[in-house]
């Protein structure tokens, strides 16, 4: 009873052939004299059909079986009545007339049915994530998973890439996120760390004179999760010798061009649009901004200055005051415009107004528009509303804070109004980040990335005395108002090195511990270099038109970082402790 042919490969012309096949009982419908079972394994499902002419042996086995049993069928392939052609199935034109059963395995009653796609609750899925992912939504992003990785590596392999691993038990360089830490049992009190990304070792390898690498890399970060963010996670890893920023780009786009055509046959553009950071916060409020829509920030401060509006005169002096027209929101009720309200205080702005735009002469009505009644027309065409238009106003005397929170509630309102295609694609790569953000809470500055990206050369001169005016060889490709990518061109010069780091507030001895084996490997000749490493799971869970990655990696953490499968993370026995010298703190 061993399967001669899976469940998604027969078809009409296969009639008349005996076959056997091997998988689960999708559904058993008993209508008496007939009895239909789909039979499903990964590659699809086949109708079985048995009646009552079959064996007693045949028809008590029929009897016996339920949903999720796993079983061997031997029949005749036969097709199917015109008017009984399943159109929504591939195997449809045909049925496989049973001649014999054998139950492999039962399955106990199931906690949710086996659908396309569940409709259980997250931490239910996660428990039994093994039947989760026999789900067919399940399985065709799993399977879109493997090929995107496959696609990734011919692509890469294609253009001259070797494919090479790094260590994963690693040196702790604490940057960014928490390590995992992993203790040493042969050298008590000391420790591994998981490794954030390959950083170090991918720029160590281009000192090796390998020129061209790339790992499909498991990364580890001890942080809070969300929807597109697991404390491990996978990347495409790429790093080239020889090459400036445009080089790196072009490899992205292949890259995506290839994966797109192969996996999902669409066709991207050649090249993809360069944003710089400032224009992009500056129109869109965020450095990853869903260009699928237009709805742009636009500027307001030329009209808060002129009118009696004392809620936006703080913002006036160093920060900002953004204006967002909503096209046909005029309707919106006073709950509602209540509710973008809040959802722009989530991101701390300090004043948030809004106005709506009357039919007939245009003009301004609602809100705070007594305010801006003689500037009227002036606004209304200055910003391109048109009557039944609803316009948002963002000011807070932080600019960033203004430009962040209106730029969160463009993005709700693309995602609420449904602004866009969802089988929409649009990349654009963000360039010429900040090279260095200030830390208040510690008053210092701080690599807004991380401390290895290359400076532009016009401010190599005034690094130290303005680190916040330095702009840094970074970009990242955005999709979909996701950071799909982050790269930049690395240092190479051991002295530029020393000089960005003093920047960030860390002395030589410092540096020297935390990543002396990178600083004295630049001092051998290390080429310039840079690369990129676009997130594989993003890339995969926007393919398949997924909000989160836990539906495209086979078995996630929960917002806990916990699965509730396996339960982990889970207590050890006492003789492991001792064994790594580990004592736990009651508190």
């Amino acid at each position: 009873m061993k399967r001669t042919v899976d469940c998604g490969s027969l078809r009409k012309s296969d009639s008349g052939n005996i076959v056997v096949l091997n998988g689960w009982i999708h559904r058993k419908r008993d209508h008496g004299a007939l009895t239909f079972i789909n039979i499903r394994d990964r590659y699809g499902i086949t109708q079985v059909v048995a009646d009552s002419d079959n064996s007693p042996e045949l028809l008590s086995v029929v009897g016996a079986l339920h949903n999720e049993f796993c079983v061997a069928v031997e029949g005749t392939v036969r097709e199917r009545p015109a008017e009984m052609v399943n159109p929504d199935m591939a195997t449809g034109e045909i049925e496989v007339v049973a001649r014999r059963i054998l139950i492999l395995n039962q399955s106990e009653t199931l906690p949710f049915q086996i659908e396309d796609e569940s409709a259980a609750k997250e931490e239910t899925r996660l428990r039994y994530r093994y039947l989760d992912l026999r789900s067919a939504g399940m399985q065709r992003r799993i399977a879109l998973r493997s090929a995107v990785a496959f696609a990734a590596r011919e692509w890469l392999t294609g253009q001259g890439f070797y494919e090479i691993e790094t260590p994963t038990l690693i040196k702790s360089t604490p940057e960014g996120a928490r390590d995992y830490l992993v203790p040493s049992r042969l050298s008590p009190g000391n420790f591994y760390a998981l490794p954030q990304s390959p950083q170090l070792y991918k720029q160590l390898l281009m000192v090796s004179g390998f020129d061209k690498y790339f790992q499909i890399a498991r990364c580890y970060r001890d942080e809070d999760a969300r929807g597109d963010r697991q404390p491990e996670f996978t990347q495409i890893d790429i790093e080239m010798s020889f090459v400036d920023r445009d080089d790196v780009l072009r490899v992205g786009e292949g890259l995506m061009q290839h994966i797109f055509k192969k996996c999902l046959n669409v066709n991207l553009s050649a090249s993809f649009p360069r944003i710089p950071w400032e224009e992009a916060m500056d129109r869109y409020g965020t450095d990853k901004p869903d260009l699928r829509f237009d709805m742009p920030l636009q500027e307001f401060r030329n009209f808060a200055e002129k009118s009696g509006f004392s809620a936006f005169k703080d913002a006036l002096a160093e920060g900002a005051v953004k204006a967002l027209v909503a096209p046909g929101l005029a309707t919106y009720s006073r709950k509602q415009i209540e509710e973008l309200e809040s959802h722009a205080k989530i991101y701390k702005a300090k004043t948030f107004a809004w106005m709506k735009v009357s039919g007939g002469q245009p003009a301004l009505e609602g809100g705070a528009s007594k305010f801006f009644t003689d500037q009227a027309p002036e606004i209304i065409q200055n910003l391109g509303a048109k009557p039944g238009d609803l316009i948002l106003m963002v000011a807070d005397c932080r600019k960033q804070v203004a430009l962040t929170s209106l730029g969160a509630v463009r993005s709700k309102l693309g995602h609420d109004l449904n602004l866009y295609q969802p089988e929409t694609f649009a990349f654009a790569w963000i360039v010429d980040f900040p090279l260095f953000e200030f830390n208040e809470e510690e008053n210092r500055w701080e690599a807004a990335h991380h401390l290895f990206s290359y400076p532009q050369e016009p401010f190599h001169a005034a690094m130290e005395r303005d680190p916040g005016a330095v702009k840094g060889d970074l970009y990242d490709l955005v999709l979909n108002g996701y950071e799909l990518a982050s790269g930049s061109i690395r240092i190479h010069d051991p002295e530029l090195q020393k000089r960005v780091f003093k920047t960030a507030g860390i002395e030589e001895e410092e540096a020297q511990k935390r990543f002396g084996f990178l600083t004295d490997a630049l001092k051998f000749g290390a080429p310039p270099h840079g690369g990129i490493a676009p997130g594989l799971d993003r890339l995969v869970m926007l393919m398949a038109g997924q909000h989160s990655i836990k539906e495209v990696i086979a078995f996630p953490k929960n917002s806990f970082a916990e699965s509730p499968m396996d339960e982990c993370p889970s207590p050890v026995d006492q003789k492991q402790l001792d064994e790594l010298h580990l004592v736990i703190s009651k508190d």
